[in-house]
């Protein structure tokens, strides 16, 4: 069941939605790894400032809006996920399409209610 989750624009802020996802992921016994602007810990998982190679990612969970998201289009791609979320206000056609020319899934969605639904 585990599939290890990307947050990209993950926040050490509590009342952001990343660090909320975070913690509701790690209470629901994900392996999280993030990507943030702050280097920090949120629940035990360490926010990295540099984006890192890490293997066998299912999901990257977006936080970008869409201008900030071109920064890291080539970096999510080299990760093979087999699904990008992007929550609401990061939507981005552009992404869209070339996840689509990846062959890689992507959803509209809110992680929090895809956790909260078990849906996710």
């Amino acid at each position: 069941m585990n599939k290890k989750t990307l947050v990209i624009g993950a926040s050490l802020k509590p009342q952001r939605y990343s660090n909320i996802a975070i913690k509701k992921l790690v209470n629901h016994n994900y392996e999280v790894v993030a990507f943030g602007l702050r280097e920090g810990s949120v629940s035990g998982v360490e926010i990295e400032t540099k984006l890192m190679p890490y293997n066998d990612v299912h999901t990257v969970t977006l936080y970008l809006n869409p201008e900030r998201q071109k920064a890291v289009y080539d970096y999510i791609i080299s990760l093979r996920p087999e699904r990008v979320i992007f929550n609401p206000g990061t939507e981005n056609s552009e992404f869209q399409k070339v996840l689509q020319q990846n062959n890689i899934f992507f959803e509209e969605a809110c992680t929090l209610v895809l956790l909260s639904t078990n849906q996710y």
